[in-house]
């Protein structure tokens, strides 16, 4: 299983100080040095976290696969068909929210979102959607032509009842198999940690997983390097 690093909270740690370090480019690097198979970004409209530049920067430095998180509005896709990144994934964003609260609804806005990933297709840019384990949304990306999902792991990663947990994997277990029959490439994330990435694992028609938090989090104990490696540990 792949391991994309999500390195939003380097920026984040940047910006709150308005400075120019910690770089979130040098965090790209020392994760591929780690072993990360691509590097994750979002930008996000307020741009709390990550810039345009780190963005521009990260197109000409990564040498893994670049995946960059995005609303599906005019500007990020102008952004998006201008720097090309590797992958583009579409997420829900809401101005007020501290991190992605959900998954897109692909079924309530099909014709939109078909419109952005024919538009970023155009520019050979493959396309992802984060969406909740659902089957209707499953089949949504589907018809809106997305290259790939990422099933949202929120729920399961928050559930703490083991019937919970079990009813939240199997979702997952169901919508990974039918967006793999779909022949979509499948990807999962979103509160995925060292402790309850175990059962993510175990799902064999996933084959990449984003995470950003539990990592960098884990960074400040133990530097990068290490927590980067740990979690590739986990998921091989």
């Amino acid at each position: 299983m792949k391991l994309g690093v999500n390195i939003d909270h380097i920026a984040t740690i940047r910006e709150a100080r308005k400075t120019n370090e910690p770089d979130p480019v040098a965090a790209a690097i020392i994760s591929e040095l780690a072993g990360a198979d691509g590097i994750t970004v979002h930008l996000r409209g307020d741009r709390r976290h990550i810039q345009e530049r780190d963005l521009r920067i990260l197109k000409e430095v990564v040498k893994t696969h670049l995946n960059l998180e995005m609303s599906a509005t005019q500007e990020m896709v102008r952004i998006a068909t201008n720097i090309q990144p590797h992958t583009c994934t579409l997420v829900p964003e809401k101005p007020e929210e501290v991190t992605t609260e959900g998954g897109l609804d692909v079924s309530l806005n099909l014709e939109a979102i078909r419109r952005v990933v024919k538009r970023l297709q155009e520019y050979s840019i493959e396309v992802s959607i984060f969406i909740d384990p659902e089957l209707d949304q499953i089949k949504a990306s589907y018809n809106a032509s997305a290259n790939a999902i990422e099933l949202n792991t929120n729920k399961y990663s928050l559930a703490r009842k083991q019937e919970e947990i079990e009813t939240e994997i199997q979702k997952i277990k169901d919508c990974a198999a039918m967006g793999k029959k779909l022949g979509m490439r499948i990807l999962a994330g979103h509160a995925l940690n060292y402790i309850n990435i175990e059962k993510i694992v175990a799902i064999l028609d996933i084959e990449e997983l984003n995470i950003g938090h539990s990592i960098i989090a884990r960074a400040a104990l133990v530097g990068l390097e290490r927590a980067v490696r740990e979690m590739k540990q986990l998921i091989t």
